[in-house]
């Protein structure tokens, strides 16, 4: 008897799927893309209507043959790829290869893998896209066109390896104009003045014994501004003795609404700021607990909706199971008379549900045994997220007091909780809330106050304050600046997050990105020689033409037609025009000690260094440092003894310092040039790896340690490693770090807050 075939994606989600459809069906997964545009050439012929040429996969002929062969035997065949644009061109390119002469091929959406979802889709299934394989092939040719004719220019004129990106490039156009506003600040000066103040007039009312803090913010009613310490003082002098007089108590109730369910760029904003999750690492989690997790006798089961969305709109069924649970768990009070709904942004693709739980006899403390501790984090955020959003708001007491000193007012903020509504389950807290508040709920409640009050004056506090720069990006951040102008979508966020660190043009430091050297001189050779590509407006257009191909609204033909005829103009001034850094030299006036030549700055893979301008005859070269008046100054290699022999020649080995930061290299040298990296005798933690952790340094000179089997293993770390697993998640290693207070042992393993006092 034939069966029918259906062909998903990952083993993972066929394993889930099989045991929902039965004997008549057979679930096999393409593992991925099975087709794509050659990594050897462009792959497009621009001249014959942007055609793409797709060729098999490495690797996946054998797969290929295996749905072919299932293909050949089944009565219909069910495409049922991710339900997004990468997924419907996997479903053409499978249906192209795989023999669907005389049978009944259909594209199937799986927004839940749950019984419910894959039986209700495979009773429906619809036909294939085009309007959305063109606008993902429409993506897959731009980012061709921009990456492979770029590229190559960036390679000849700066370093080969380099590449550029329509999303990529302006990312980190991004955090370089940030950090030029940071380096370009000027902090000025500004004071505040804060009175400690207690009320003791009427002694026996209930609650007035407590002290508290009022601020001044006005003179003779008109907003104050205190610029310096002298204008400060005059104030000060101003109020020294006068009357502290309650003039007004304004009470009020607020309300803080919930916020919607998870859309992609909330999830990853809200996991890197509470779970300290990369954008990638969210999106490998979700995926996984998309396709489906095992859980003892339950089965593989998929524990939330599709993750790449940008929709908050969720099915009547999913509302009335989270009524259901919200009356049974925390009572009638918490619940809304009708459910909650919200309003998508603008421009949001409405295809896929928000982010939410697919069973809800599947909390997360009853499936935490089963799940590794980020995938219950991650789980138990979106879980919460998803049950907040259909409670009552909190409802907040807001005390605001007025205090008058003679021409000056005071102000007094108080906030009490009076029913938590959502809060019972989900919050933001503190600077990150999505309404724009940085009020914090659990403020200091206030003592009973009454106008004409008159109160104590325990203190008048002045204080130095001086504005500070913007900060710079975080994930989160960048990802919420990228969905703000409109750049990228939900799929797009991680893997451009990652590759503009992979490429070297950004580095992380204490969770913030930092353009390194190479970054900028990227960016500005880019934006100078392709105005548009670095635009964040045409980008963003760029995003408005691939969602309107999607709707049918625009052909994509007419749109590659629109981007190309000026990009070929900006390829043709660029291959000529611009700026050849490889080849650059800026003289010095330090002369070359081994031959007396004039060395001259110059660009290598590295970074700047130093070099003797009468090369090639004459190599020598050196690192250098520049002073605060810009004078240069080359800075010698030094070394140091070991008690480690050379495996080559048995002579001692030396830690010297280069261009890379500090190796071990043969005291025999020239003779013997025997080098590796510094070891620090700690083995790398990732499973499998049978790498250790070396000593190496960053393009900013920054001390950092990473695996001695890059770039197999990318695994690196800024804190020293310490040979000794973590006490309370069991990791393979600890770091070390030297703070003011002495130095702290903490575990680096994501969502792990153990850490200890040396």
């Amino acid at each position: 008897m034939s069966k029918s075939l259906v062909i998903v994606e990952s083993p993972a989600k066929a394993k889930t799927i099989n045991k929902f459809l039965g004997k008549d069906f057979v679930v096999k997964a393409s593992v991925g893309h099975v087709k794509d545009l050659p990594k050897s050439k462009l792959g497009v012929d621009i001249e014959n209507n942007f055609s793409p040429h797709y060729e098999v996969i490495k690797g996946k002929a054998k797969v290929i043959a295996e749905l072919k062969k299932y293909a050949k035997t089944a009565d219909n065949i069910y495409l049922a790829p991710d339900p997004d644009r990468e997924g419907e061109a996997i479903a053409w390119h499978i249906a192209e290869e795989v023999d669907g002469k005389g049978k009944k091929v259909y594209r199937v959406l799986f927004n839940e893998i749950t019984e419910k979802g894959v039986t209700e889709a495979i009773k429906n299934p619809a036909s294939l896209d085009r309007n959305k394989f063109e606008a993902q092939q429409a993506r897959r040719i731009l980012d061709r066109l921009v990456g492979y004719q770029v590229s190559p220019i960036l390679w000849e004129k700066v370093r080969r390896g380099l590449s550029a990106g329509r999303v990529q490039s302006v990312t980190v156009r991004l955090v370089c104009e940030r950090e030029r506003e940071i380096k370009a600040f000027v902090p000025q000066e500004y004071w505040s003045i804060t009175a400690e103040l207690k009320n003791e007039e009427a002694g026996g009312k209930e609650g007035q014994g407590a002290s508290f803090k009022a601020k001044l913010i006005k003179r003779d009613n008109k907003k104050i501004e205190l610029k310096d310490e002298e204008e400060t003082n005059k104030v000060l002098q101003e109020i020294e003795g006068k009357d502290f007089v309650v003039r007004d108590v304004e009470k009020k109730e607020r309300k803080r609404n919930p916020l919607p369910p998870f859309i992609t760029s909330k999830l990853q904003q809200d996991a890197a700021r509470k779970l300290g999750f990369t954008a990638k690492k969210t999106m490998m989690l979700a995926q996984q607990l998309y396709e489906g997790i095992e859980l003892g006798e339950h089965g593989s089961v998929g524990l939330i909706t599709y993750m790449r969305t940008d929709s908050t709109r969720v099915s009547a069924d999913a509302v009335k199971d989270a009524r259901v649970y919200i009356y049974a768990k925390f009572g009638r009070e918490y619940l809304p008379a009708k459910p909650n709904a919200y309003q998508g942004k603008k421009g949001a693709q409405d295809a896929h549900e928000a982010i939410r739980p697919t069973y809800f006899e599947y909390p997360p403390d009853l499936v935490k045994k089963y799940l590794s501790k980020d995938h219950f984090h991650l789980y138990q955020l979106i879980w919460n997220r998803f049950v907040a959003s259909q409670m009552l708001p909190a409802i907040i007491d807001q005390t605001v007091v007025s205090i008058g000193a003679d021409r000056y007012i005071f102000q007094a903020n108080g906030s009490v909780i009076r029913f938590p509504g959502f809060t019972a389950v989900y919050t933001e807290g503190g600077t990150h809330l999505e309404n724009g508040s940085d009020e914090e709920e659990d403020a200091e409640k206030l003592p009973l106050l009454e106008k004409n009050d008159i109160l104590n004056v325990l203190g008048i506090m002045p204080k130095q304050h001086f504005t500070q720069p913007p900060p710079r990006f975080t994930e989160a951040t960048l990802i919420k600046e990228l969905e703000e102008l409109g750049i990228g979508r939900p799929s797009t966020y991680a893997p451009t997050l990652s590759t503009i660190q992979d490429r070297e043009y950004v580095v992380k430091e204490k969770n913030q990105f930092v353009p390194t050297e190479l970054g900028f001189i990227v960016t500005d050779l880019l934006v100078k020689s392709f105005p548009d590509i670095l635009n964040v407006e045409f980008t963003a257009h760029m995003e408005e033409d691939l969602d309107m191909i999607e709707d049918g609204r625009l052909n994509w033909l007419d749109a590659m037609k629109e981007f190309y005829t000026p990009f070929k103009n900006s390829l043709e001034r660029a291959r000529v025009e611009m700026k050849d850094v490889k080849r650059e030299e800026t003289a010095t006036g330090i002369k070359c000690e081994k031959c007396g030549k004039v060395m001259v700055i110059k660009w290598g893979r590295n970074g700047r260094f130093i070099a003797c301008s009468g090369y090639p005859e004459c190599k020598n070269t050196k690192e250098y440092s520049t002073d605060e008046n810009g004078n240069i100054k080359a800075v010698e290699n030094i070394s140091e003894k070991t008690d480690e022999k050379c495996p080559n020649c048995g002579k001692p080995m030396v830690i010297k310092t280069g261009r890379f930061g500090r190796f071990l290299a043969c005291s025999h040298y020239p003779q013997c040039k025997t080098a590796k990296p510094l070891s620090m005798g700690v083995k790398c933690p990732v499973e499998g790896c049978g790498g250790e952790m070396v000593e190496r340094q960053s393009k900013k000179k920054k001390i950092f340690y990473s695996c001695s089997d890059y770039p197999k293993c990318k695994y690196a770390l800024w804190d020293k490693p310490v040979s000794e697993n973590c006490p309370e998640c069991g990791f393979k290693i600890l770091t070390e770090k030297g703070t003011k207070s002495g130095m702290i042992i903490k575990c680096p393993n994501e969502g792990c807050k153990y850490n200890r006092e040396q």
